[in-house]
């Protein structure tokens, strides 16, 4: 079994996560410390800042509560197994993106009480593709086009406390409005 061991003592198994063992402490921290584009960025940006990012535009597209809380939510199974660029994890890992669904999985049954519908799925990969767009011209210099959106963005060096706390309490405030927590 391949197990990951979290900041807060959790033991997740990656190949058979359980509910028990998903801390939304564990993923906030982890996801404070990792840094959007492997860290190849301008300045430090966390994956827990892009997180929120979707989350509020998902709230300013008029979403669901519980669309908003898996935008939230989107790269939780980075907090326990990282990140790879996708073609990395498309020709040389094949398998990674399976155990990535199954961390993914867990984490919306915990939180959300179900499974997204495929629905869901594509609004929530809308908001990250809309957001990703943004995080490729300001913080990698990339020259894209960039699609509407409906918040406002700053893009600047991010502090661990500030992102930590931050997406904490909007999990916290979004699971309040979230049936089935």
């Amino acid at each position: 079994m391949t197990y990951i061991h979290t900041y807060r003592g959790n033991a997740v198994n990656i190949e058979n996560p359980q509910l028990e063992v998903i801390d939304i402490e564990d993923i906030a921290h982890a996801l404070a410390f990792l840094c959007r584009g492997g860290g190849h960025t301008k300045f430090f940006f966390p994956v827990a800042r892009h997180c929120v990012y979707c989350a509020k535009e998902a709230q300013a597209r008029g979403y669901s509560n519980e669309v908003v809380l898996a935008c939230l939510l989107h790269d939780a199974s980075e907090a326990y197994m990282v990140d790879l660029p996708s073609p990395i994890k498309d020709n040389l890992f094949p398998e990674y993106r399976n155990y990535e669904g199954k961390v993914l999985e867990c984490v919306y049954r915990k939180f959300i009480g179900r499974s997204l519908t495929d629905e869901e799925l594509r609004l929530v990969d809308d908001v990250d593709h809309t957001l990703l767009m943004y995080d490729l011209k300001y913080l990698l210099n990339m020259d894209v086009t960039l699609p509407e959106i409906h918040i406002e963005l700053k893009y600047e060096f991010e502090p661990f406390e500030r992102s930590y706390q931050e997406y904490l309490n909007l999990f916290q405030e979004l699971t309040d409005s979230v049936e089935n927590v």
